[in-house]
């Protein structure tokens, strides 16, 4: 039998990107000592083996999936209350019908798009509105009692009048793409009706912003009818069109609406395709239906697990889980600023100066590749991150516009209709040039938490090799023997600078980056050279008595909702707190940003969050996101900002996965910044850097046991958190020889396939995964009575 490890010595080792150096993106760590288990020989025969096998059953998910439903026992008013349904392509909001005795659903879908470049990505390449169904009951409505359950994806309750009852079913499948209603009505209310409203196909900006010169709305739909099917057939002036079909059957006293879109340009195939797709759809029931889109859901919520003891805030992040499933899939456009359910807005397009990074972060750590939609669209669309440069930058460079449509085009450059990528040190068009490096970062956050070298050949070393280069074209040597930008703009402070944080800290990280994706990718490069040199002749970051600055000679000194002048600190991690000084800068930076109010929105209180997680500071993460909670996130989670934006929820579950887990500079950090009142947790299967999976336990406020399973067999460095000596098992019980590398972290040699179990010395814990028990009652999202 193999013997028990002695408990190893404690040693020394800075756990940051920087003393790691060029471990990054491998998962290893510096060569630092250690000190090894020592070799089998003393073992105790007798002494059984641990379990070591994670126990979960679906118990846990259907508890915290229920417990976590959205309730309306009042009738929504507006997008930012009711209910909401979607697969990534269609989507439905539902809420009260304004003015009228009826309920309205909407009917939106992501691909649907204009397609006139020369008005600009807000105009011409705009999200185009589709319109909406309303239900409306013979009686006046009186009540509602309706819950949105989660692992179902299914909207279901009553609608009473003063006539009788309407029985809702609801749900937009997960691969029919299509809006299924089933209504079974009381006998007063039999003649309940259905009727569809097609919007004026503009764009959303119309409402809110001048419109270009020759700007006009497409034409109206036209309904038609197909052998009992209706389609609304919206032709598009720049040839194309998009097709609302619908139907609705009757078995026994239900009644069930099918309804789907259908897009195509520049080809008018979108009716045909839209009015088989319902015509299909009409042949099964709701309930046949309903069997494989929930077989769907409930496998993927079961890729992951979390529970903490604050009620509000877990119902809060598997409303996450939900609200990013409807609304993203790898195959599907990336999410623009509302997602699938497009409503009035000034930003109907997809942005990329933070939104798109923000709203695709918690698929890395909830272990959701299957909705990145990121990396496919940067590398199907490459073409289009060179060809809209300046004609002197296409051959070699890329970046990306502000805002794009789903072929990341930005169109024409018109008054209010666009924002191009522009060129440092000239103004117009503004000079904001780091947004495609930034959105490879999401890239290399998808490469690292699979450790799949294929995203780092065919998509981030390419497209970061170009990203990079166009700030190469701008480099300049000054006086002080430093490399230099000049004049760029940090989204969204509003003034341009020389030395802008935002790009030199991007730049930094790109530059290290493809100098280490070279090494692993074993490509002799001829620009690892100037690489290098840019890493060790870049001029510092440019800071001043309150901190991080926004560029040389501009001081950050009016309230700001953006951390552009913080992205070394979060998410780049180029910055961590690893000397006094360099912690004493990033304490006075958080401090001096979040310190200026009116102009805070919700995500600065996600990225104040995250940087306390960084930090180790639980309580003041959970502080922050109390702030978010109670300003800012609307009864149905949703987020408001000059209209409806997304991006803000599902950055604050990322905070909570940095409260929980963070794994940068090669470290897997379990429980890193947990708040003082959450004694017990629970994690299961956490996708981590390096392509772990995490499953972890905490009770009455101790780590009880962690355990890691290798899917790549990268380096695997644990910080465990567990006080004392400890032993580590593999996955049969036996123990692992690991090397002790100091401040509670262990280095375990795991091959591909290959788990550990690390708890304390001597203890045999339970390793079932169930839901904590909360602190105390909370109210349930939605509009509960």
């Amino acid at each position: 039998m193999v013997a028990v490890p002695e408990p190893p010595k404690r040693r020394t080792v800075l756990a940051t990107g920087t003393a790691l150096g060029g471990a990054l993106l491998t998962g290893g760590l510096a060569a630092v000592p250690a000190q090894a288990a020592p070799a089998p020989g003393n073992a105790h025969p007798a002494t059984p083996r641990p379990a070591t096998s994670v126990k979960s059953s679906d118990d846990s998910w259907t508890t915290v999936l229920s417990d976590a439903d959205l309730v309306w026992q009042k009738m929504p008013q507006s997008w930012y209350e009711g209910p909401y349904l979607g697969n990534g392509y269609l989507g439905s909001g539902i809420y009260a019908e304004p003015g009228k005795n009826a309920v309205r659903f909407n009917v939106q879908h992501s691909e649907v798009t204009d397609h006139r470049p020369e008005f600009g990505s807000l105009f011409g390449l705009a999200r185009l509105p589709i319109g909406y169904f309303t239900l409306e009951p013979v009686g006046t409505i009186t009540a509602v009692d309706w819950r949105l359950g989660l692992r179902d994806a299914e909207l279901t309750g009553t609608l009473t009048t003063d006539r009788g009852t309407l029985t809702v079913r609801a749900l937009v499948h997960n691969s029919l793409s299509v809006l299924a209603v089933e209504i079974t009505p009381s006998a007063g209310e039999k003649d309940f009706r259905w009727v569809f409203h097609p919007a004026e196909s503009i764009s959303p900006r119309a409402a809110s912003k001048p419109l270009p010169d020759g700007y006009a709305a497409n034409p109206p739909a036209v309904t038609e009818q197909h052998s009992g099917v209706t389609a609304a057939v919206q032709p598009l002036l720049a040839g194309g069109q998009h097709v609302t079909a619908w139907q609705e059957r009757t078995r026994g006293a239900r009644r069930t609406l099918y309804a789907t879109v259908a897009h195509s340009h520049p080809k008018t195939t979108a009716r045909d395709r839209a009015v088989r797709v319902v015509r299909g759809a009409a042949t099964a029931s709701y309930d046949v239906h309903a069997l494989t889109h929930r077989a769907w859901w409930h496998r993927y919520y079961r890729k992951s697990f979390l529970s903490v003891p604050d009620a509000r805030i877990q119902r809060f992040y598997w409303i996450q889980l939900y609200k990013v499933a409807s609304a993203a899939r790898a195959d599907a456009p990336v999410m623009a600023t509302s997602g699938p359910w497009l409503e009035p807005t000034p930003w109907p397009n997809t942005w990329w100066n933070l939104n798109v990074q923000l709203e695709y972060w918690l698929i890395h750590g909830s272990n959701h590749l299957e909705l990145d939609a990121v990396t496919r669209a940067l590398s199907e669309f490459r073409d289009n991150l060179s060809n809209q440069l300046a004609g002197p930058y296409q051959k070699d460079s890329a970046g990306i516009p502000r805002t794009t449509d789903p072929q990341l085009m930005n169109g024409a450059d018109v008054p209010n209709g666009g924002f191009g990528v522009g060129i440092p040190g000239q103004d117009p068009p503004t000079p904001e040039v780091g947004n495609l490096t930034w959105a490879l970062h999401n890239v290399w956050l998808s490469y690292r938490h699979t450790m799949d070298e294929r995203i780092l050949r065919d998509t981030l070393f390419p497209l970061l090799r170009k990203a990079v280069n166009y700030y190469l074209h701008f480099l300049t040597p000054g006086p002080d023997g430093k490399l230099h930008l000049p004049a760029t703009f940090s989204p969204e402070y509003g003034v341009n600078a020389p030395d802008t944080n935002y790009d030199l800290m991007l730049l930094r990280w790109g530059c290290r980056t493809l100098v280490e994706s070279a090494g692993i990718l074993k490509i002799k490069d001829p620009l690892t050279a100037r690489w290098q040199e840019v890493l060790t002749k870049l001029t510092p970051y440019p800071v001043d008595e309150n901190g991080f600055m926004i560029g040389a000679g501009v001081p950050f000194a009016m309230s700001h909702r953006h951390y552009s002048h913080l992205l070394a600190v979060y998410p780049l991690y180029e910055l961590t707190g690893r000397t006094p000084d360099e912690l004493a800068l990033i304490e006075k930076s958080l401090a001096h940003w979040v310190g200026f109010e009116g102009a805070l929105q919700g995500y600065t209180f996600t990225g104040a969050a995250s940087m306390s997680a960084l930090l180790g500071k639980g309580d003041d993460a959970l502080k922050y996101l109390g702030e978010l909670m109670a300003r800012f996130i609307q009864p149905n989670t949703m987020y408001k900002e000059s209209g409806p934006v997304i991006e803000t929820p599902l950055s604050a579950a990322q905070s909570l996965h940095d409260m929980l887990c963070q794994s940068w500079g090669g470290v897997v950090r379990v429980f890193p910044a947990i708040p003082a009142a959450w004694q017990d947790l629970a994690l299961h299967d956490f996708r981590t850097q390096g392509a772990f999976l995490l499953s972890a336990v905490r009770e009455k406020g101790a780590t009880r046991w962690v355990r890691v399973t290798s899917e790549a067999g990268a380096p695997c460095a644990v910080r465990h958190g567990i006080a004392g000596r400890i032993d580590v098992h593999d996955s049969h019980g036996r123990p692992l020889r690991y090397e002790d590398l100091g401040d509670g972290t262990v280095r375990i040699p795991l091959r591909k396939g290959e788990s550990a179990l690390i708890t304390a010395a001597g203890d045999r814990p339970d390793l079932t995964i169930r839901p904590v028990t909360p602190n105390e009652p909370a109210a349930h999202w939605g509009l509960p009575a």
